[in-house]
């Protein structure tokens, strides 16, 4: 096993430095987040609004399944949760403290599974509300996981990529023994990618010896799972065409409209293109861009990764980023950041089918709203589950030393999609519920049994 050289310097003068830093901590902590225009304890409208729909969903669940109050406050109750203070020396000189999170929600049907997200907006209740959905979403496409997420609140754009690599390994370093194989299995998300998990897999088997499965979404050549980088995008697309079918309908022929263009959005634009779906509408952060005959989406991306922007494409008209959600179409699909769908333009919303492929998209109030007027919205547990599932195919891929195909990937994913999605409608029937709900009755109802077999009274 190589040695790495210490992410520290330990010049004297540079060690003094450090230990003023934890001495300055304690009295005015949020002073050590420069790159962070909110302080850490600080929450977001969104992340109330998360934390506060994710409850709602799983009460209302409870309430369906006539849980015992007991077991609903036991499957409500985070397993673990952690907190550390990652402190760097940047490239300058200075040093530099940011905040980690690691919340491990529930382990009653197998190692806890979740992704990592820096972003400056970071905190813990976000990162509790993710964690929790992340147990009914492993749940409801029956994959052996329980949920737990991790972030650490920066701005990786602003951090140089030996920045990014010394603030992973210390946050690995602090967490490496509440992690493991067949304990919790991080995996990329916001901010962070394929390099990300690498350092994270070096600095775990330090530790531990070299241990491949635990982290999902790494590069090919340490592991990694064909088929991965497309799992979430193509998972979404698989979830359409079920609901889609359940009503009679296919993708070819019907107008879409995207919101998000990075790796779910472009991945679902690109899929939706192949099947003949006509998508007149994609934005994201650089702008967006319309057209009613249907975009051409192989030289969008193209122009994309030219460019870096969609605002300056020639093969649409430019539109405001707003108007897309309440852009004329028949689906519509939010593959960006939550709370984008709330009361203020839900009731202008005019696609008859939401596919929820980004977190939390839809806030309690336009939900409401959008089943008043109609709207099938297909919910994110479910939807933007493919890229969980092909994480546990790379699990197992990764313990059993033996890799697949991505042909065998792909057909692993449908099966498991498909089957969810009839799983669901099974529990819609049964409890007189709408999608959102009967996703939720199903995974709750299957981490409950789970924790009640256990034996969580022991």
């Amino acid at each position: 096993m190589r040695e790495n050289p210490p992410i520290f310097p330990t010049s004297p003068s540079l060690l003094h430095s450090l230990l003023k830093i934890f001495i300055n901590n304690r009295i005015t902590p949020n002073i050590l987040h420069p790159n962070n225009n909110l302080p850490f304890h600080t929450q977001s409208p969104f992340t109330m609004n998360a934390l506060a729909a994710t409850n709602r969903n799983f009460r209302h669940a409870a309430r369906l399944l006539s849980l015992d109050s007991k077991v609903e406050t036991s499957l409500l109750i985070p397993y673990r949760e952690i907190k550390v203070e990652c402190t760097i020396p940047k490239d300058d000189g200075t040093l530099t403290s940011f905040v980690g999170f690691r919340v491990q929600h529930d382990n009653s049907r197998g190692p806890m599974k979740g992704g990592i997200r820096y972003h400056p907006e970071v905190e813990h209740g976000e990162v509790n509300a993710l964690a929790q959905l992340m147990t009914w979403k492993t749940a409801v496409v029956n994959v052996p996981y329980g949920g737990a997420k991790g972030g650490i609140g920066c701005s990786p754009k602003e951090l140089s990529t030996s920045e990014l690599e010394r603030l992973t390994r210390v946050f690995t370093q602090k967490i490496h023994d509440l992690i493991g194989v067949n304990t919790d299995i991080p995996a990329p998300d916001m901010g962070t990618n394929g390099q990300t998990m690498a350092w994270i897999l070096d600095e775990y088997s330090k530790f531990h010896g070299y241990s491949p499965a635990i982290v999902t979404g790494k590069p090919l050549d340490l592991g990694g799972s064909l088929g991965r980088e497309a799992a979430t995008g193509r998972g979404v697309v698989y979830a359409t065409e079920a609901l889609l079918g359940e009503h009679g309908k296919s993708i070819n022929g019907l107008t879409f409209a995207i919101q998000g263009f990075g790796n779910v959005g472009s991945w679902v634009a690109r899929l939706i293109h192949e099947r003949g779906g006509k998508i007149v509408a994609v934005s994201d952060v650089t702008g967006a861009v319309k057209n009613p005959n249907g975009i051409d989406i192989p030289a969008l991306l193209e122009h994309k990764e030219k460019t870096g922007s969609l605002s300056s494409f020639d093969g649409g008209d430019i539109m405001d980023a707003d108007e897309l959600l309440v852009h004329e179409c028949d689906v519509l699909i939010p593959c960006a950041l939550g709370g984008v769908l709330n009361r203020e333009n839900a009731g202008d919303v005019k696609a008859k089918f939401i596919i929820e492929a980004a977190n939390h998209p839809t806030d309690p109030e336009a939900d409401e709203i959008l089943s008043k007027k109609g709207v099938i919205i297909l919910p994110d547990i479910y939807a933007n589950a493919g890229g969980v599932t092909v994480s546990y195919f790379e699990w197992v891929q990764n313990m059993q030393a033996f890799m697949w195909n991505e042909e065998k990937v792909n057909q692993e994913l449908k099966k498991y999609m498909t089957k969810a999605f009839h799983s669901i409608k099974t529990m819609c029937r049964t409890h007189e519920c709408n999608l959102r709900m009967g996703a939720f009755t199903l995974g709750v109802s299957r981490v409950a049994r789970s924790t009640v077999l256990r034996g969580w009274e022991a």
